[in-house]
């Protein structure tokens, strides 16, 4: 299988698998048909060259595009203009409009690293932020991550979630970082039977709460595993496993455990309720939006916005225009749903 090497900075590269490179069935972005790196990079730099900007351009081109494609259009403009792509959008751009051009011409592994970067630095840690990456990345994704922010960083991922995490929470951050979990499809019903068993008697069944078990199974198991899984502890308490975790844990181990389940669940429907906090209240986290929209476009953007419909009664599309007030902003963070080969934006 091909692999493609993608610069992280000047000397050192990131080799990414297939993973990756494959284009979700369910997401927004395709493959541009016709495509051609050296009249987009050509265009992208008449675009932010001279007096004034044509963010029309910039976004018709970067958002029309796979992550793929742009890679190569990353490469082709520094080998054109001895340049880098991205310190070049840096350099013409700003606000909320340059760090979602910056983030889609950045490769999926290294995106992640600094968004799990982003959500450890400062004074406080946005332990909301490093659970929905951990939760859902694949096992193959998490150690491409891992790579990618020690290739950056110069300091295992593991070691900054040690340094900003402590107990129970950061023991199940740490394995779900590790990239251990099973992702096979196939299920085993014994063994769905013994773990709903385990879980049993490690909270309900027990004085006090043996918060390993939990990590170990929740942590390593597949998602096809752990719905059986939670089918059999529904058998087995007559709860449902977040009832159980919601009476047995606290804090933000509570809160890890949950956004598991919600995931083994239904993924974009967790993911379709993290977008709407997002774009809730008085101001909105572009943070949040933007690495959904960005991560998720090639993956399952599609289900998401039926998610986020089906449960909140308007349409993504509609939230994002009314939450955002910049116009360039609005017209940008929109780009999976208008320019991305969406034709119906109401479903």
């Amino acid at each position: 299988m091909i692999t493609h090497c993608l610069q992280v900075k000047e000397g050192e590269t990131l080799e990414l698998s297939p993973k990756w490179r494959k284009v979700g069935h369910r997401g927004t972005i395709k493959d541009y048909p016709s495509f051609s790196p050296s009249v987009d990079a050509e265009a992208i730099r008449k675009a932010i060259r001279g007096i004034g900007t044509d963010e029309e351009r910039l976004v018709s081109i970067l958002t029309e595009r796979s992550n793929v494609q742009r890679q190569l259009i990353v490469k082709e403009y520094q080998a054109a203009y001895e340049k880098e792509l991205k310190d070049d959008l840096k350099g013409d751009l700003s606000g909320h409009f340059q760090h979602l051009m910056v983030a889609l011409v950045t490769p999926p592994a290294v995106f992640d690293a600094k968004q799990l970067k982003k959500s450890m630095k400062g004074t406080g840690t946005d332990e909301d932020a490093l659970i929905e990456l951990l939760t859902t990345r694949t096992s193959r994704q998490m150690k491409e991550v891992s790579q990618a922010y020690y290739t950056i960083y110069k300091k295992s991922l593991g070691d900054a979630i040690s340094s900003e995490t402590s107990g129970d929470f950061r023991k199940a951050l740490l394995t779900l970082a590790d990239g251990r979990r099973d992702e096979s499809l196939k299920v085993d019903e014994h063994l769905a039977k013994k773990d709903a068993q385990i879980l049993y008697n490690a909270g309900e069944n027990k004085w006090g709460t043996d918060e390993d078990k939990f990590t170990e199974i929740l942590c390593l198991r597949s998602f096809p595993q752990l719905k059986l899984t939670f089918d059999e502890y529904r058998n087995i308490s007559q709860k449902d496993i977040e009832e159980s975790i919601k009476g047995e844990l606290s804090g933000h181990f509570e809160d890890l455990l949950l956004a598991i389940v919600h995931c083994v669940r239904n993924t974009p429907a967790f993911l379709a309720g993290r977008l709407h906090r997002s774009l809730k209240g008085a101001g909105t986290d572009e943070f949040t939006l933007n690495r959904i929209m960005v991560s998720r476009s090639e993956i399952d953007l599609l289900d998401i916005r039926y998610e986020f419909k089906k449960h909140y009664g308007y349409s993504l599309y509609s939230a994002i225009k009314v939450s955002l007030l910049l116009e360039i902003a609005e017209h940008v963070l929109l780009f999976s749903l208008h320019h991305l080969s969406l034709i119906v934006l109401e479903t």
